[in-house]
């Protein structure tokens, strides 16, 4: 009996133990790429966001790591791996590339560059209108929102950059911004 009990509290530890530690990982969002965002954020109701996204040059990013310019510059900083392969490029012109393939939705492109989940977190979780309508339950589910764009803004365009220029942010932002039209 004895015996018993000893291996029924070794095997509930185990369990409470792990199911802890299971519970206390963060959940791991999905990307659902530029494409199922669009479904909602390309119309004059919500501002036409796609289409500022489009026009800027962050829906180019990715783009400008394929050409001779870019390679060449990579190479110059010391990489053996042209631009569009650098990690060190990539973290400021593409999203995903160094995500695990099986949180990237069928929809979802590495060369559609800086797109919203870049700046707006994975999107698998708050896409639903439900969620989405309530801002609350979409940072739950993780909607990020920077309350000082700068913030992210600064995580790119710095000095590390290669091709660092010099940007009034506020000027910046008004060419990028996107908020949804007030009725």
């Amino acid at each position: 009996m004895k015996k018993f009990l000893f291996v029924l509290t070794t095997i509930s530890a185990i369990i409470i133990f792990f199911g802890f530690k299971y519970q206390d990982e963060p959940k791991k969002h999905g990307y659902i790429g530029v494409e199922a965002c669009a479904m909602c954020h390309k119309t004059e109701k919500q501002g036409k966001q796609l289409d500022i996204w489009k026009n800027s040059p962050h829906a180019k990013a990715y783009q400008a790591l394929m050409t001779e310019e870019a390679d060449k510059i990579a190479k110059e900083k010391g990489f053996d791996t042209p631009a569009a392969k650098t990690e060190a490029c990539l973290k400021c012109h593409a999203s995903g590339y160094n995500v695990d393939a099986s949180l990237l939705g069928k929809k979802f492109k590495v060369e559609d560059g800086v797109q919203c989940e870049t700046c707006h977190g994975p999107g698998s979780d708050y896409k639903d209108m439900k969620i989405m309508k309530d801002r609350e339950a979409a940072v739950k589910n993780g909607l990020i929102i920077y309350e000082n764009y700068q913030e992210l803004c600064v995580k790119c365009h710095n000095p590390e950059s290669p091709t660092y220029k010099e940007i009034n942010f506020e000027e910046a932002w008004e060419k990028i911004k996107h908020p949804v039209p007030k009725n």
